[in-house]
């Protein structure tokens, strides 16, 4: 694992929560974009090496639906950047880590993501990360 790529904090209400950490950052929101495979809507910021993810559900069957039913708004998880996805999950799988993902998806941002199972590491949901090459 590269670096952490950013960290995903589920929210209520992304306009209003975009206008709250425009403030509290210092910094605009670079991007919004809906990720149909996950049901939410979702906003990035920068600041300096940093990205912050603010996710909004779309449906009430969405992970983040759940995840705000169960703790409320606040962080969800914590990104890595990976060169080889397919190569880190198959070594997480033979250091017996559950993955929530057989095979990775598009995920925002133009990533493949794809998740641990945070039952595995201590309450913490893991997201990988890496960069779609367009050829």
């Amino acid at each position: 694992m590269n670096k952490i790529e950013h960290i995903g904090i589920a929210v209520k209400n992304l306009s209003n929560s975009i206008d709250i950490y425009q403030r509290v950052l210092n910094a605009d929101c670079y991007k919004t974009e809906r990720v149909a495979s996950e049901n939410v809507n979702t906003a990035f910021f920068r600041t300096g090496e940093n990205k912050i993810e603010l996710l909004e559900a779309t449906s009430p069957d969405s992970p983040i639906a759940k995840f705000l039913e169960k703790k409320g708004e606040g962080i969800h998880h914590v990104a890595f950047l990976v060169d080889d996805i397919l190569e880190e999950m198959e070594r997480l799988r033979n250091e017996g880590f559950v993955l929530l993902n057989e095979s990775p998806k598009k995920g925002a941002d133009n990533k493949m993501v794809c998740f641990i199972h945070p039952k595995e590491t201590n309450g913490v949901l893991i997201e990988l990360c890496q960069e779609i090459k367009w050829r």
